[in-house]
C-alpha cells in the first residue's frame, strides 16, 4: 500500500491560477510516469495530464493544451500541475496517480486503470 498526496487545491475565480503538488515516497514515485485526472460532479473521471518517469515527456488533454503544465522534481518526489486560466467548467476534484509499470511509458497513458495508485483527490473550484 503506497500513499500519494495532492495539495494545492482551493477556489479561484475563472482566469485564475493554481499550483497542484503531488507527493509520495522515492521507491514509489522515482521510476514511474504519473499522471493527473479530474472528476466533475456527475461525470466520469477524466485525463488532464501526464508526464514520463524521467520528465522527458508530457501529454495533455486537448482542452488544457496551452494553459496547464504537468512537470516533476524527482528530487523531491513531487509531482505538480500549473493550472492557467482556469474555466468554470474545470471546477472538480483532481487526482494524481501513479502508471503500473515502471520505467517504461504506456499508449494508453489517457485511461484510469492504467494506472495502479492513486491520490485521494483535492478540490478544484473555479467560480464564475
Amino acid at each position: 500500500q503506497v500513499q500519494l498526496v495532492e495539495s494545492g487545491g482551493g477556489s479561484v475565480p475563472a482566469g485564475g491560477s493554481l499550483r497542484l503538488a503531488c507527493a509520495a515516497s522515492a521507491p514509489v514515485f522515482r521510476s514511474y510516469a504519473m499522471g493527473w485526472f479530474r472528476q466533475a460532479p456527475g461525470k466520469e473521471r477524466e485525463f488532464v495530464a501526464a508526464i514520463t518517469w524521467g520528465g522527458a515527456r508530457t501529454y495533455y488533454t486537448d482542452s488544457v493544451k496551452g494553459r496547464f503544465t504537468i512537470s516533476r522534481d524527482n528530487a523531491k518526489n513531487t509531482m505538480y500541475l500549473q493550472m492557467n486560466s482556469l474555466k468554470a467548467e474545470e471546477t472538480a476534484v483532481y487526482f494524481c496517480a501513479r502508471q503500473r509499470i515502471p520505467y517504461t511509458a504506456s499508449a494508453r497513458y489517457t485511461e484510469p486503470d492504467e494506472y495502479d495508485y492513486w491520490g485521494q483527490g483535492i478540490q478544484v473550484t473555479v467560480s464564475s
